[in-house]
């Protein structure tokens, strides 16, 4: 059988990471068996669907390296086929039109209600003759279509995942609407388990990959394939992204788009290596950091956790680090300079992109998100702001003394060496009598207004590139002097 599987978001907002996830394991699967991987939009709620998220749906899945074999396909141009299924269902008998007024099935709910039964239609216009539907339609009533349910048929499926699921007709809820808003002749706007159902016929899909939160909606779609005439593909639903409560993660708990994610710094390459372990154990002796293309020589469903994932920061920086710190220097300075470029930071490209590389390399080792280089380098690009930290300290004994000696032991017109600041630091310790360690912090707090921050002799040697440095040394001395 060949392999043919998809991802169907609905583009009613942005790509999600839960859906982008489920994404990477239809591609990983598809890559793995030498199958197809296919986009298909589902628009069919056309008030909801725009244009931007459609958009931001193909940018996110281009960014994270997953690229479609088939489609992009749009429901909304689907129509026609939907109407065909849909009359070839009443035309069986196997569907059938529904005048119940909202007022009618709100009391209908409330009824059950008090008698402790859980919802569901009572199909009671499952037989309406020609007679009762042509008197609905005279007080202007509109129809739904309903699918017949079998309340005694048992539904069972071998799940990829979780094994055999069975589920028992009566359990699904009455006869499902398929279709709303229908007039005497027309379908009306078909519904998601209906239009589903039709696609994965129609593009011969073979695996259905998606969430857990789908598993009440699997039965009620095999009997629709089964309506159809149509081969019951096999089912795999994989577990949830759960925030650190254990509940599904949603837009309640911050970034949760693939469009955040990229915004904040993070690497297509550290993102879908994280997603792919979010459910996924990698065999022995694979290590947790992989491409896509390695994972797809070993994915399977067998190693795909029936429990829910818990999605981990921690983890993710971590892993989004490794791969930064990895990157060769000109891929992460052609990364990085659209953050600074965003920042307002001053430079030109191509005049400076040998200091840009020089940053680059100098802070890298410490990133985890490449945002994290906007404050890190700040003291780099822009006049200079002083901690109060630091300014504590350019007031301590000796601090003035060892910048007024480090003006005098350097020449403005000579350019530093790294071996030429080594010797300057060791004059002036030796020279004015001052402790190594107060001679460094003098110059780091004068040089990038903290205490703390990257490498010193290296930040000097790029403000000095800049003729920045001796400034903010008169800069310090002033402030030691207030």
């Amino acid at each position: 059988m060949s392999v043919r599987v998809r991802i169907a978001p609905s583009p009613t907002g942005n790509l999600h990471i839960g859906t982008a996830r489920t994404a990477v394991f239809n591609w990983l699967f598809a890559r793995h068996q030498g199958g197809k991987f296919i986009l298909r939009i589902e628009d069919t709620d056309l008030e909801r669907s725009q244009p931007e998220f459609t958009q931001n749906i193909l940018d996110g899945l281009t960014w994270l390296g997953l690229t479609w074999d088939e489609g992009p396909f749009f429901q909304s141009d689907r129509m026609d086929l939907y109407a065909q299924n849909i009359q070839a269902l009443l035309d069986k008998g196997l569907a059938y039109r529904a005048y119940d007024t909202p007022e009618e099935l709100e009391a209908m709910r409330e009824a059950q209600k008090a008698r402790h039964e859980a919802p569901r239609y009572d199909n009671r216009h499952r037989n309406l003759t020609p007679e009762q539907q042509a008197a609905f339609e005279a007080e202007g009533r509109k129809a739904v279509i309903r699918f017949k349910i079998d309340d005694d048929r048992e539904i069972s499926w071998i799940d990829l995942v979780r094994g055999t699921v069975t589920w028992k007709g009566r359990d699904l809820g009455g006869d499902i609407v398929i279709s709303r808003a229908a007039d005497t002749h027309g379908i009306g706007q078909p519904l998601y388990n209906f239009v589903v159902v039709v696609d994965d016929i129609e593009m011969q899909i073979s695996h259905v990959i998606r969430g857990e939160d789908h598993i009440g909606n699997t039965p009620k779609q095999i009997l629709l394939y089964e309506a159809l005439g149509a081969t019951v593909p096999e089912f795999g639903h994989t577990p949830l992204i759960l925030n650190q409560a254990g509940q599904k993660l949603s837009k309640r708990d911050g970034v949760t788009s693939i469009s955040d994610f990229k915004q904040m710094g993070y690497t297509p390459e550290g993102i879908t290596n994280y997603m792919t372990l979010l459910g996924w154990s990698p065999p022995e002796p694979m290590t947790e950091i992989f491409t896509l293309a390695e994972a797809a020589q070993q994915f399977g469903f067998d190693r795909v956790n029936k429990a829910g994932a818990k999605f981990d920061w921690d983890k993710l920086n971590w892993l989004n680090g490794q791969y930064l710190h990895s990157m060769p220097v000109e891929h992460i300075t052609d990364t990085l300079i659209p953050y600074w470029r965003d920042a307002n930071y001053p430079f030109d490209e191509t005049r400076d992109r040998n200091w840009l590389e020089q940053i680059a390399a100098l802070v890298a080792p410490s990133l985890s998100r490449l945002d994290e280089a906007v404050p890190m380098t700040r003291y780099l690009f822009m006049p200079l702001t002083f901690t109060e930290e630091a300014k504590a300290h350019l007031q301590q004994d000796g601090s003035a003394t060892a910048l007024k000696a480090i003006l005098a032991a350097t020449d403005p017109d000579t350019q530093l060496t790294e071996d030429a600041i080594q010797t300057v630091i060791k004059q002036v310790v030796k020279e004015q009598n001052l402790k190594k360690g107060l001679v460094m912090k003098s110059l780091r707090a004068s040089l990038t207004g903290a205490l703390q921050g990257p490498d010193l002799v290296q930040s000097w040697l790029l403000l000095n590139q800049k003729g920045m440095d001796r400034d903010r040394f008169e800069q310090a001395i002033a402030i030691s002097a207030s």
